[in-house]
């Protein structure tokens, strides 16, 4: 962990680098938070409150990379490459259940919301990149 820590700050840290640190994770934590409200009013209405989405935002997360290294390592020994997809499809299942439980809503409701969030997100990004002058970076060998 210190090895780590030194490799990411070389020149030591302080408690201003810390309390920049845990501002930008607050602010990306609340904008990452935006696509599921929005999707949680389009399928919940009533029941979604930006207050959940940022619950959700959070605990999904945390949920699908417990689900998936337990169930990786579980079903990994015993089919090799197809535990891990199967590992991958359990855990978006265990995030999805956090969206049921959240938005009180239905499995089909809550894959709905998922689904939903992830073109939001797409479309806040675009818009984004429209506003902030960010454009895609040239990739060799492509077309444009």
């Amino acid at each position: 962990m210190l090895s780590t820590l030194a490799t990411l700050f070389p020149n030591g840290i302080d408690l201003l680098t810390v309390v920049e640190i845990i501002v930008a994770l607050i602010v990306v934590w609340i904008i990452v938070s935006i696509p599921a409200y929005i999707a949680g009013k389009v399928v919940a209405k009533e029941n979604a409150t930006f207050g959940k989405a940022m619950a959700a935002s959070l605990l999904g997360p945390i949920a699908y990379v417990i689900v998936l290294t337990i169930t990786d390592y579980v079903l990994g020994g015993l089919l090799g490459g197809t535990g891990l997809t199967l590992a991958i499809i359990i855990a978006f299942i265990a995030w999805i259940g956090i969206y049921k439980v959240t938005f009180k809503t239905g499995w089909l409701g809550a894959f709905a919301i998922a689904i939903l969030a992830i073109i939001v997100f797409i479309i806040m990004l675009f818009i984004l990149g429209a506003v902030l002058g960010i454009v895609i970076p040239y990739v060799p060998g492509s077309l444009v």
